[in-house]
């Protein structure tokens, strides 16, 4: 006899159900199907067994992970292993809805397992009525946990994309060469459009970019001056185009044109003219996203190439997979196709017959240095993809076997073999990447140190702030205790006033008769005084 167990993966746990016998050929008819959805039949054939729930957001986030990977997670093999029935006459089979998960738990728990079938049609009946199977478990707090769950789940696999580094190299290759249309087509737009006033200058001119720095510049041909000519100079880098333009000008058949039509043509050569400004931007931007993500894929082919070959690809990840000879006719496959269609010669080459290394080849050689350069572009995509610390040794020395190469099918000259030139890469390699780490440390070692001081001079001055308002609390203290004492003061008047009695304190009395001591001081001294006048008087008259 075998029971059946169906695991259940929900956002709020692990729920084990065990299923009542069923016909495995009954559960796939329409009206049993259709019975799934009602709750009282369906809750007739299984019963919950144990329900595990998830401690918190971060272990969800974790037993999620495991799953969707088809490993078995440990608070999964202990639920599974606490719970599932072993022993006794009956078998127990587990259904799984995953059968990679299904495999790595036969493997790990030595289960038998099933998938598909009657167990896919008991799981739909689970997951539409989980929140009812479960006690204490409502339907708002399980759509809760599964939009929870769901927003960590893909904010955890957007952070944690292998390819990250990838998408700016996709985007702004392909936002490269959509810039590069749009400044033909705007850069031909002012051509025209100045030509009617300045016909002449589109045959001394041929860079689109000088053209509308020029057409920016002169404006009215009829207000060009010998004082312009320095500035014309500085655009076009030479002093005989410079005269010329000066010198056309004068004996120009174009148009007059209007102020207001000159303004627009102004404005708009302007605006090609920064774009050109941004392009160069962004080629030093991918060129440094290059240089982080794939240097030796850079130093081999180039920037432009690789970037147009990874994006071609979906990821540097996938472009390590592939094969030297998709590699070789990747971007070439309508011709691939088409070849395949009318049995014609396949191409020899795709996005990689942009490289120099084709181009300087002869023809009867084209084929055979684009395999060869497709050969090394997998390895330096590979050394790029897996190596921990990225550096350019790799590249420079594969470029080199590619010139090499060349050089041998032109001249016969023998190239070194690829034993020895890897040799010597990998001792460099390690020499650099040894350097990389050093500087990694040292930086990291200054940030510590820096960060010390920060925590440093924070706990100082909160120590300072503390004394501070210690002083000023102590401070306060005095003061209302010399207010409580006036106050206490006043209070002793006026309870003696209220009596009636016109009694001083001691402190009082001490003070009146300090005072009247004073008073016949001063009585005494002016007695003195006078007597010493009518003496000194007296003896004058005499």
């Amino acid at each position: 006899m075998v029971l059946l167990h169906v695991l259940f993966e929900h956002a709020a746990g692990y729920a084990l159900f065990a299923v009542k016998e069923v016909e495995e050929i009954g559960m796939l008819l329409p009206q049993v199907e259709q019975s799934v959805l009602n709750l009282g039949k369906f809750s007739s054939v299984i019963k919950l067994s144990a329900f595990f729930p998830f401690k918190s957001a971060q272990g969800a986030l974790e037993n999620i992970n495991a799953v969707s990977e088809g490993v078995v997670h440990a608070d999964l093999k202990l639920f599974l292993e606490t719970n599932l029935p072993s022993g006794g006459k009956k078998k127990a089979v587990l259904g799984v809805s995953d059968a990679k998960l299904g495999a790595a738990l036969q493997e790990e728990l030595n289960l038998s397992i099933q998938t598909g079938g009657a167990v896919a049609e008991i799981i739909r009946g689970v997951r539409l009525h989980f929140h009812s199977l479960v006690k204490g478990l409502t339907a708002q707090a399980a759509s809760k946990a599964q939009l929870g769950l769901g927003h960590s789940y893909s904010r955890a696999k957007v952070k944690f994309n292998v390819n990250r580094a990838d998408n700016m190299i996709i985007q702004s290759i392909a936002l490269l060469d959509q810039l590069d249309k749009d400044i033909n087509t705007f850069s031909m737009r002012v051509r025209e459009w100045y030509g009617y006033h300045f016909p002449e200058l589109m045959k001394i001119v041929n860079d689109n970019s000088m053209y509308c720095k020029l057409a920016k510049l002169i404006g009215n041909r009829k207000e060009l001056t010998e004082e312009m000519l320095e500035a014309i100079e500085e655009i076009t880098m030479d002093s005989g185009k410079a005269q010329a333009i000066l010198d056309a000008s004068r004996s120009s058949m174009g148009m007059d044109i209007s102020p207001i039509d000159l303004i627009n043509i102004e404005s708009f050569s302007s605006r090609v003219v920064s774009l050109t400004q941004y392009r160069q931007e962004l080629q030093e931007y991918l060129r440094s996203k290059m240089g982080q993500v794939a240097p030796n894929l850079a130093a081999l082919i180039g920037d432009v190439v690789g970037a147009r070959l990874i994006s071609h690809a979906g990821s540097l990840t996938n472009l390590a997979k592939y094969p030297a000879s998709t590699v070789q006719i990747l971007g070439a496959e309508k011709a691939l196709f088409r070849a395949l269609k009318t049995r014609g010669n396949t191409p020899k080459y795709g996005l990689i017959f942009h490289s120099t290394f084709i181009g300087r080849a002869a023809a009867k050689n084209k084929g055979r240095i684009s395999r060869y350069l497709a050969n090394k572009c997998t390895i330096a995509s590979r050394i790029d993809c897996f190596s921990e610390v990225p550096t350019s040794v790799f590249g420079d020395k594969l470029r080199d076997q590619v010139e090499e190469r060349l050089a041998f099918y032109e001249t016969g000259d023998a190239p070194r073999k690829n034993l020895d030139v890897m040799k010597e890469a990998v001792a460099q390699a390690s020499e650099v990447a040894a350097e990389i780490k050093r500087k990694l440390e040292k930086k990291e070692k200054k940030k510590r140190k820096r960060e010390k001081r920060k925590l440093e001079a924070l706990s100082t001055a909160e120590g300072d702030e503390e004394k501070a308002n210690g002083e000023a609390e102590e401070n306060g203290d005095a003061i209302k205790k010399k207010k409580k004492q006036a106050a206490e003061e006043e209070a002793e008047d006026e309870e003696v006033l209220t009596n009636g009695v016109d009694e001083a304190t001691p402190s009082k009395k001490k003070k009146k008769r300090k005072i009247d001591a004073v008073e016949a001081e001063a009585d005494v001294t002016q007695v003195e005084k006078k007597k010493k006048k009518k003496r000194k008087k007296a003896e004058e008259d005499e």
